[in-house]
């Protein structure tokens, strides 16, 4: 399990936990659960074109993912952000449907984008989600105090652009979707960008512990998956939300038992 071709598995899955509990962090606070449904499942599309045209899906989902966040951001302006990010989610599907349906062998890559595939991680993509990963913490380290202040106290933050920001925290998403995707599959990211975060906001009212704890939760979620996973042969994505469903569960009980207490 800790040898060979699992190497990177362990490496990349850590990356993509680490990424995924940061950023997702903010998504709860923003209660941004739509977007960070809709733009990985969305990327999907570009995935599926990318392969059609032998490019790589890499590639494809950093387009998608990248033209999702900003279809997103633009049309939400000045209008509703949940049917704008709606309306990005369905073209993009469309989208998606049309490119499948123009070729007949793309089944078990379907599969893998769908449901993820870690324990396939080559070393042609292992070094692209070191890089992608350093820069999701770079950008977000940059927006650290911003965004924490415009998710907190929204009508508190002078001088700070809500939309640039916003705009801002799409691309970040979509960052982090381009370098998540292959690893946990586009039907699943979001258990792991919502599940540990929720938990640990259930657990502490404190930012920085409760991002902190949202990293730990979710590294723990990603490591438990592979090992079940590698275990069983089942997709590592079916392991990541039943743990990730389950760690919300706890921080839930473990709120109303406080609440009890008191």
């Amino acid at each position: 399990m800790f040898s060979g071709f699992m190497v990177n598995a362990w490496i990349v899955a850590t990356l993509v936990a680490i990424v995924g509990g940061a950023i997702g962090f903010f998504i709860v606070m923003r209660g941004s659960a739509f977007v960070a449904h809709a733009i990985p499942n969305g990327s999907f599309a570009g995935a599926a074109g990318a392969s059609l045209v032998g490019a790589s899906t890499l590639l494809g989902l950093g387009v998608f993912a990248v033209g999702g966040a900003l279809g997103i951001g633009l049309l939400g302006r000045r209008g509703r952000h949940d049917v704008a990010t709606a309306l990005a989610l369905v073209f993009m599907l469309g989208l998606g449907a049309l490119f499948l349906s123009f070729s007949v062998e793309y089944g078990p890559a379907v599969f893998s984008l769908l449901f993820g595939e870690v324990l396939g991680i080559s070393d042609n993509e292992l070094w692209p989600t070191i890089g992608l990963s350093v820069l999701c913490l770079l950008v977000l380290a940059m927006l650290w105090r911003p965004l924490l202040l415009a998710s907190v106290l929204p009508d508190s933050a002078q001088g700070v652009d809500p939309f640039k920001l916003e705009l801002a925290f799409l691309l970040l998403v979509a960052l982090a979707t381009t370098m998540t995707v292959p690893v946990v599959g586009t039907a699943l990211i979001f258990s792991l960008m919502i599940g540990p975060p929720a938990a640990a906001r259930a657990f502490t009212v404190r930012p920085g512990v409760a991002l902190g704890l949202s990293v730990l939760i979710a590294v723990a979620t990603v490591w438990a998956a592979i090992a079940l996973s590698y275990s069983t042969d089942w997709p590592v994505g079916t392991f990541v939300a039943a743990i990730s469903t389950g760690a919300y569960a706890a921080g839930r009980l473990w709120t109303f038992a406080l609440r009890k207490r008191r």
